[in-house]
Formats: structure tokens, sequence, C-alpha cells
């Protein structure tokens, strides 16, 4: 059974921290889909991901196009993950179930915690999933480095 691990963003931005995330799953072996909510968003996202430092790249793939399956990285907006993803990482408030915390090695929720409603989907995702009975581990950027806050 994985866990969910939250990011709650402070210090920044979603495209900062998700490829060192990203790397790090990938280190472990991981492929990974990163699940949002809007299309244009996760367009957004995979040329952020191209643009990224030639030493650090990080393969990876849109759903939806030729070669899906084969990505170890696949940015998606659906709950179907067609490259086999051992890890899941949710962005702008994208759904996670408990059933998917179960089945993967980890799940990552990243949000913006200086968006209100970013903290209220994360705070009701968190609810959801602990009180189903899932893993949940919360971490803070606010004193300048990554820190467990807490754990359930």
């Amino acid at each position: 059974m994985g866990a969910a691990y939250f990011y709650h963003l402070t210090r920044g931005p979603v495209e900062a921290t998700l490829p060192m995330l990203l790397g790090k799953a990938m280190e472990a072996g991981w492929r990974v889909a990163v699940r949002g909510r809007d299309a244009a968003r996760m367009d957004w996202l995979d040329e952020k991901l191209w643009l990224g430092p030639e030493e650090g790249f990080l393969p990876h793939g849109r759903a939806g196009k030729p070669h899906e399956a084969d990505q170890p990285v696949l940015l998606t907006t659906s709950a179907d993950m067609p490259n086999g993803a051992t890890c899941l990482m949710s962005v702008d408030g994208a759904d996670i179930t408990a059933e998917e915390v179960a089945s993967m090695e980890r799940v990552c929720v990243l949000f913006d915690g200086n968006d209100p409603a970013a903290l209220d989907v994360a705070r009701g995702q968190w609810k959801a999933l602990t009180d189903a009975g899932c893993a949940a581990q919360y971490w803070s950027e606010a004193s300048g480095r990554w820190e467990k806050k807490a754990e359930k």
C-alpha cells in the first residue's frame, strides 16, 4: 500500500518543484503520471519540462499523443494511466482516490499555498484520503527547505 505525500508550495511554483519530485521518482525506478485538471495547463507544464536544463532532462510526453504507453512520465488530465504509472502526481487540485493511493508506490499532491482555494482543495483531499485509511504525510517548504510537518 502506498502513501499520499502533500507538498505545500509557498516558496517555489509547481514548475520548479515538479521536476525535482519527478527526478526522485525516476531514481526510484517509478513510472509517473502527472495529473492536472486543464489540458492547456498540462501543455504549459509539458513545455516547461522540455525547456529545463539539458543535464536534468526528464523524458516525458502527453496523454493522447503517440507513444504515450512508452513514456516514463505522462502528463494527463484523465484517470487513465497507459504508461503503467506506479507514482501519481496531482497538480492544480486534480482528483485522487483512496484506491489509487493503495495501488501506487506513491501519490504526490502539489498545491499552491498562496491560493486559498487550492488550500481548501488540499485539505479536503487530506481528510478524504486519511478518513479512508490512507497513510499520508504533509511537507512544507515555508522554512526554506522541505520539512515533514505531519503524518497520519
